[in-house]
């Protein structure tokens, strides 16, 4: 298999086109190609600057997990730090658990933050939504954001090879008026929902708002970790 390395989009571009597979970390699919055969061609967007960024609004897919930092907000980086052991965050990249994993680990602090995606196909670079970015399992180059007011995240206790935790990331956002407004992104299950709602108002009524979207149909247990949770990131960003 030859790996092929891109230093620009236009070279990354012409890799799509020449038939090279797309690979991250290669922590999902390396034992699918020892079972299935190996493709003729992978690119890795390691040496693409452009999928290499770590900023206080922006993350390339190329990042690995373990060099997610204080430079992030706090609902994405302890995302990255809670996805499997060190030596997998040691591997494992941005874009290949976003688009590559059933688990999606960052999907939710993602979510949480209104992140929007930059993409490449053979045509070029664009900015799209992570719900097409999943659906259509499109080439990530990175994600960028508005830096919120203050963000939180929780993941639930789980037993090894059981059913993936409970996750919830919440993050609160100073809107063009002053006021606030708060992201609310849960996975239960594999299935990953989200809510938007103002929050100036506090925590009651946030909460009831929330209970008017997606996040509303979530069963007890998931719902009472919602409530703990946006009552923690609220009163964290009276103070802010």
């Amino acid at each position: 298999m030859l790996l092929r390395l891109p230093t620009s989009l236009s070279e990354a571009q012409q890799c799509l086109a020449e038939g090279a597979v797309p690979v991250g970390g290669a922590t999902l699919v390396w034992a699918l190609w020892q079972r299935d055969g190996f493709p003729e061609q992978a690119m890795s967007l390691r040496c693409l600057p452009e999928a290499n960024v770590i900023g206080r609004e922006a993350l390339g897919a190329a990042v690995l997990l373990h060099q997610a930092d204080a430079r992030l907000p706090e609902v994405l980086r302890r995302a990255a730090s809670t996805v499997g052991t060190g030596a997998v965050r040691r591997t494992a990249t941005v874009g290949g658990n976003i688009v590559g994993s059933t688990l999606r680990c960052l999907l939710p602090a993602a979510l949480a933050l209104n992140a929007r995606a930059t993409v490449l196909d053979r045509d070029g670079s664009y900015e799209t939504d992570l719900a097409e970015v999943v659906s259509k399992r499109h080439l990530l180059l990175g994600l960028r954001w508005q830096a919120p007011v203050t963000s939180g995240y929780h993941k639930a206790a789980a037993e090894p090879g059981g059913p993936p935790p409970l996750v919830v990331a919440t993050a609160v956002h100073a809107g063009s008026d002053g006021r606030h407004h708060l992201t609310v992104a849960v996975r239960d299950g594999y299935e990953v929902v989200s809510g938007t709602t103002p929050c100036h108002t506090g925590s009651e009524q946030a909460l009831h708002s929330l209970d008017r979207t997606d996040l509303g149909a979530l069963p007890s247990t998931a719902r009472d970790a919602v409530r703990r949770e946006v009552t923690g990131v609220l009163a964290r960003s009276a103070g802010s």
